[in-house]
C-alpha cells in the first residue's frame, strides 16, 4: 500500500525526475488545457442533449429526461473506475491519453450519426404530431448509445486524473511547493468555468443555429486540441508509478482486522507490524512532523489489531491476508473518515440540480426578452456564474488568499474544510432565494395576470455559483491532500462520484414528495405540468431546511476530521519558529 513517504516520481521513459526540470506550475497549467477543453466538449454535448435526443431521436419527453440524468450520473460514477485504473494500473497520463481517445471517439460517432439522415430516423416535429414520430430503434439507436457511453466512458475515467496529474507536478510534503499545489487548485476550477462559458454560450449557440452535427463535431475538434495539448507537456511531467491493486490492500486490513477481533490492541506501538517509523499522534505536540514519519492516529483503534505482529508471545509469519503494516492501516482510517465530509456535500449537488433543471423551467414561464428582437434562452442563465467565476477566481487567489494567509498562517488562506463548509453555508441562501423569488412569480402569474422578468432568478444562480467555488474546489484539494502516495486519483474521483449522488437524490426526493404531498389530497407539489398549479416554492424552502441540517451535520464531522499529520507539508524548522512567534498567525476552527 505504500509508507508515509513520498514515492519517487518518473519521467516519461520511467527515470527519476530531476527538480529543476519536471514539473511545476508550467506543466500543471499544460494539464489545465485539457480540462478547459475537454469541459467544453463535453458540457456542449450534455447542456443540450436533451433537444438532440427529443428532437431529433424522437424518444419520449420523459424517457429523453432519464437517458440525460442517466448519462450524466454514469460520467459521474465512472470517475471512480478512471481513479480505480489510475492508481492501480496505467497512471494518470496513460488514462487520461487511452480515455481521451475514447471520448474522442465518442463525439465523432455522434458527428456522423447527427450529419446522416439515414442513421436517424425520418424528420418530424414532435410538438405537433403529439408523439405519433417514429423512434429511434434497432441499429439507430444502438449508435447512438454506444457513441454517448463512449463519450460518458472517456469524460468519466479523464475527471479525477486531470486533476491529480495536474496536482503532481508538485511535491504536496514541501511547503513552498505546497502554496503553489493551492494555487493550482483555483486555476483548475477556473479552466473549469471557463470551459463550460464557452459551451453554455458559444457552443450552444452554434447548435442551436447551425445543428447539433456541427456542435458535436466542434466537441470533437476541441477534444482533439485538448489532447494535442496533453501530449506536447509529455517531457515535463512528473508521473506516479502505479502501485497495484488499491482494494487488495484495503480488504487485508479488514480481514485481519476481524480475524483478530480477540487480540487486545496493544499500547506500545512496537508491537504492530512496521511500526520503524510511526510515531503517536499525541507525541506531536509541540512539535513537527518530518518527512519519512508514519503517524499512528488513535481513531478506529480495533483496525490496529490487523498489524499485531506477536500472538502469544511467538513471533509468527503470517500471510498479507493476517498480518498488515501500519501504513496499510492508516491509509484505511483515511478513507473511512473522509466519508462523512464526502457524505455531507450529496445535499449541496442536489439544489445544483434544481438549478440544472426547475430554475431552468421557471424561466421558460418569465419575460425572457432582453430588447425588442432578442430572447434570452432559459437554458443560457447557467451560464451567468460562470461568467462572475471568470472574475471572481482569480480574484479570490490574488486578494482572498494573500490577506487570510496572513492570520491564519496557512498556505490557502484558509483550510479546504474550512472552504468547503463556506461554501455550503452559501448554498442555503440560492434555495431561499429560489424560493422567494418563485413565490413572488407565481403571484404575479395567479394573481396579477403579469410575467415576471427572467432576471429576477439570476441571483440564485450567482449565490450557487460563488457557493460552488469554495466548496467544489476546497473538496478536490481536502480528497488530494489527505490522500496517501498511491490513491491520490482515486480519492480525487470521489468528488465527482458526490455529483452523482446528488442528482440521484434529487430525482428521489421529487418522487418522495409528490408521494407524500399528494396522499393529502390535490396533485402534489411536483406533480403538473404547469408551475403555477405547482408548488415549486415549498419544494426550494425544503431544500434550503435540509441544506442548514446539512450543514449543522457538517460542522461536527469537521471539528471530529483531524488532519493526519504525516499528510501535512514539512515545514522547515527556521520556518516554524517564525510562525510561532508571529501574534497574527492565529487560526480560526472548524478543521
Amino acid at each position: 500500500m505504500g509508507t508515509a513517504t513520498e514515492q519517487t516520481s518518473v519521467d516519461w521513459r520511467g527515470r527519476p525526475c530531476k527538480p529543476n526540470k519536471h514539473g511545476g506550475m508550467a506543466a500543471a497549467i499544460i494539464v489545465l488545457c485539457l480540462q478547459a477543453f475537454e469541459m467544453m466538449a463535453i458540457a456542449a454535448v450534455g447542456n443540450n442533449l436533451i433537444t438532440y435526443v427529443f428532437n431529433e431521436m424522437h424518444f419520449p419527453l420523459s424517457k429523453s429526461a432519464n437517458i440525460v440524468t442517466n448519462f450524466i450520473g454514469t460520467v459521474f460514477l465512472l470517475s471512480l473506475f478512471g481513479g480505480f485504473l489510475s492508481d492501480s494500473y496505467l497512471g494518470s497520463f496513460w488514462t487520461m491519453l487511452i480515455f481521451g481517445f475514447v471520448e474522442l471517439s465518442g463525439f465523432i460517432l455522434l458527428a456522423v450519426q447527427a450529419h446522416v439522415l439515414p442513421l436517424r430516423p425520418p424528420k418530424c416535429d414532435m410538438m405537433l404530431s403529439k408523439g405519433q414520430c417514429l423512434e429511434a430503434k434497432g441499429y439507430k439507436a444502438m449508435i447512438f448509445f454506444v457513441a454517448l457511453y463512449l463519450v460518458a466512458l472517456g469524460s468519466g475515467c479523464l475527471k479525477p486524473n486531470i486533476i491529480s496529474h495536474g496536482a503532481d507536478q508538485f511535491k504536496k510534503h514541501d511547503s513552498k511547493q505546497s502554496k503553489k499545489l493551492s494555487t493550482y487548485f483555483n486555476f483548475a476550477y477556473f479552466a473549469f468555468c471557463a470551459g463550460e462559458l464557452v459551451a453554455l454560450t458559444l457552443l450552444v449557440w452554434l447548435q442551436t443555429h447551425y445543428g447539433m452535427d456541427l456542435g458535436f463535431g466542434v466537441s470533437a475538434v476541441a477534444m482533439v486540441i485538448g489532447l494535442i495539448s496533453l501530449l506536447s507537456g509529455t517531457l515535463l511531467y512528473r508521473n506516479t508509478p502505479p502501485r497495484g491493486s488499491i482494494f487488495t490492500p484495503i480488504a487485508q486490513v479488514f480481514v485481519a482486522a476481524i480475524t483478530k477481533r480477540k487480540q487486545i490492541c496493544p499500547s506500545n506501538l512496537d508491537m504492530l507490524h512496521g511500526s520503524q517509523c510511526i510515531v503517536p499522534q499525541h507525541a506531536l505536540s509541540g512539535m513537527s512532523s518530518k518527512g519519512g514519519t508514519l503517524i499512528h492516529t488513535d481513531k478506529f483503534r480495533f483496525l490496529d489489531k490487523a498489524c499485531i505482529k506477536i500472538q502469544n508471545g511467538i513471533s509468527t509469519s503470517e500471510s498479507p491476508w493476517r498480518l498488515c503494516t501500519v501504513s496499510q492501516v492508516e491509509q484505511v482510517k483515511i478513507l473511512i473518515s473522509v466519508v462523512p465530509i464526502f457524505a455531507c456535500t450529496i445535499i449541496f449537488n442536489t439544489i445544483l440540480a434544481q438549478l440544472q433543471t426547475f430554475s431552468v423551467q421557471q424561466g421558460t414561464t418569465m419575460n425572457t426578452r432582453l430588447a425588442h428582437n432578442f430572447k434570452i434562452p432559459p437554458a443560457s442563465l447557467q451560464s451567468i456564474p460562470y461568467i462572475m467565476l471568470i472574475f471572481l477566481v482569480p480574484l479570490y487567489e490574488i486578494a482572498f488568499v494573500p490577506v487570510t494567509r496572513k492570520f491564519t498562517g496557512k498556505d490557502s488562506g484558509i483550510t479546504p474544510l474550512q472552504r468547503v463548509g463556506i461554501g455550503l453555508f452559501i448554498a442555503t441562501f440560492s434555495m431561499v432565494c429560489a424560493a422567494l423569488v418563485e413565490n413572488k412569480r407565481r403571484d404575479y402569474a395567479l394573481n396579477q395576470n403579469r410575467t415576471l422578468s427572467i432576471f429576477w432568478i439570476a441571483p440564485q444562480f450567482l449565490i450557487f455559483g460563488l457557493s460552488e467555488m469554495f466548496t467544489a474546489v476546497g473538496l478536490i484539494e481536502f480528497f488530494y491532500k489527505q490522500s496517501l502516495e498511491g490513491m491520490q486519483s482515486f480519492l480525487t474521483a470521489m468528488t465527482y462520484c458526490s455529483y452523482s449522488f446528488g442528482f440521484y437524490l434529487s430525482s428521489l426526493l421529487v418522487s418522495l414528495v409528490n408521494r407524500i404531498t399528494s396522499s393529502s389530497g390535490g396533485g402534489g407539489w411536483l406533480n403538473d405540468n404547469d408551475l403555477n398549479k405547482d408548488r415549486l416554492d415549498l419544494f426550494y424552502w425544503l431544500l434550503a431546511a435540509l441544506s442548514i441540517i446539512n450543514f449543522i451535520n457538517y460542522l461536527f464531522f469537521s471539528r471530529w476530521y483531524s488532519y493526519n499529520p504525516s499528510l501535512l507539508p514539512v515545514v522547515p524548522l527556521h520556518e516554524l519558529q517564525a510562525q510561532e512567534h508571529d501574534p497574527e498567525n492565529q487560526n480560526f476552527n472548524f478543521s
